[in-house]
């Protein structure tokens, strides 16, 4: 064991599976892990509720979700905080199609560069006429608060230079049914990665173990956003208010400039209720249902026979149909969260084992610590964590859940596949043999498998 920065380093062998020679790298939880995530067995097993109707999924009564939900839709001002860089004015703009916390049009925009050993680098941005550079960042704010009345010639705007020539372009995920994701046991998402590198020759699902921000030192199996950055929807949550909106919060209390900020931090505070917007965000995000099929079109005996031969030519390996939630009174997150009957013994169909793999279209982007867990992240020890982990996860995306998928016009991490054919065909890599088995289908059997995403 070696350490670097306040960082506990275990080598890769703990997190990357080698599919020839170590199948089962993945260890069970150590036993100081235990002690933060007491798992039950479950007694019975029942279906998450489902549908487009933002009513509770009983975590919370109605009343309380539509308040919540409130406040995901709220629009920030710069007196709430807004900025100084951001992409968008409220949770909502980013999780609206076709209701709240679905998915939507728009796009992030992330760059960075190799350095002259091939390893990704975050990208170096100047800003206000090269007064500050903005580093430790792989996203690029597509909005500024400046300049402004206040500040007419305080230039902020971020720009790409041409030295960052990694670029890519990430559609916003939709958050509805996350709360059951989160509450998979660890177990459950590296039993998937190991029997795939045991049964597969080219399968092979990367665990990432990641910060858990509201219990410093904790870390537990990542399963949120395009590189399966966070573990648990109160991170995810303060992440997005300070790098989508700039919101600072109490996880992440640094703004990413101090240009043109005029408003005390954090800008998220509790209420007189002991909550701030963080924590309604995440309570509303758990209290959603899953999304629903498409009934009419996965009644079709067309969509039927597609749903077969999905499984059949590979595609479920990693877009696993059915996961089940661990047992209510499980505690998670390093303590922070136990999870509730709502959410307990729940099967849901997401198809997704929510793992990163190298399908051919990785981005070449690795998680930017500094970015997605705070200013302070390598003042903390954080258990069975692994910067190598994150080297590996560049050419990497996490298995884009296809449960609503027929709402995105826009496929793939990207969006640069407009088709559902464009979007399979598109998978090489690890998924080359299960993209020539569809390649060896009929017309009509191809035709069916598509059909079949369209109802999902």
């Amino acid at each position: 064991m070696k350490t670097l920065m306040g960082v506990v380093l275990f080598g890769p062998a703990l997190f990357l599976i080698a599919c020839s020679t170590n199948p089962h790298a993945i260890p069970p939880a150590s036993k100081a892990q235990a002690t933060t995530a007491h798992t039950k067995l479950a007694p019975h097993l029942s279906e998450a509720p489902t549908g487009f109707d933002n009513s509770s999924n009983a975590v919370v009564d109605d009343q309380t979700h539509r308040s919540d939900q409130a406040q995901f839709e709220q629009y920030k001002a710069i007196s709430d905080g807004l900025g100084p860089l951001f992409n968008a004015q409220s949770c909502r703009e980013c999780h609206q199609s076709p209701v709240t916390g679905g998915v939507s049009q728009v796009t992030e925009l992330r760059v960075g560069h190799k350095s002259p050993d091939g390893k990704f680098q975050n990208a170096e941005i100047s800003i206000h006429h090269g007064s500050e550079i903005i580093k430790g960042r792989s996203l690029v704010n597509q909005r500024a608060i400046c300049p402004n009345a206040a500040f007419p010639s305080v230039e902020i705007q971020e720009r790409v230079p041409d030295s960052e020539t990694i670029r890519t372009f990430r559609t916003s995920l939709g958050i509805l049914g996350d709360g059951f994701v989160e509450a998979v046991d660890d177990s459950t998402l590296i039993a998937l990665s190991n029997r795939q590198c045991r049964q597969d020759e080219k399968i092979c699902g990367l665990i990432v173990r990641v910060p858990i921000l509201e219990s410093p030192g904790e870390t537990r199996v990542g399963r949120f956003g395009w590189k399966s950055q966070h573990a648990s929807l109160l991170s995810f949550s303060g992440d997005a208010y300070l790098n989508e909106i700039g919101i600072t919060n109490r996880l992440f209390s640094d703004e990413v400039t101090d240009l043109c900020n005029t408003v005390a931090e954090p800008n998220d505070r509790a209420g007189a209720d002991g909550f701030s917007d963080i924590d309604r965000f995440a309570r509303f995000i758990r209290a959603t249902k899953a999304p629903a099929r498409d009934a009419q079109q996965a009644g079709s005996a067309t969509a039927k026979a597609g749903e077969t031969l999905f499984a059949k030519i590979g595609c479920a390996i990693c877009h696993v149909p059915t996961l089940t939630t661990a047992a209510s009174g499980t505690v998670i997150n390093g303590g922070k969260f136990t999870i509730p009957d709502a959410l307990g013994s729940k099967t849901f169909h997401p198809y997704s084992d929510f793992i990163l793999h190298d399908i051919g279209t990785g981005d070449g982007i690795v998680v930017a610590m500094q970015e997605h867990y705070g200013k302070r992240m390598y003042q903390t020890q954080w258990r069975d964590f692994s910067l190598e982990a994150y080297q590996a996860t560049a050419k990497r995306m996490r298995t884009a859940p296809l449960w609503g998928v027929r709402m995105r016009p826009m496929l793939m991490h990207d969006g640069a596949s407009l088709t559902f054919r464009d979007a399979i065909l598109r998978h090489r890599g690890e998924a080359s043999n299960v993209t020539e088995n569809f390649e060896n289908l009929s017309e009509a059997d191809q035709r069916a498998i598509v059909e079949f995403l369209k109802s999902m």
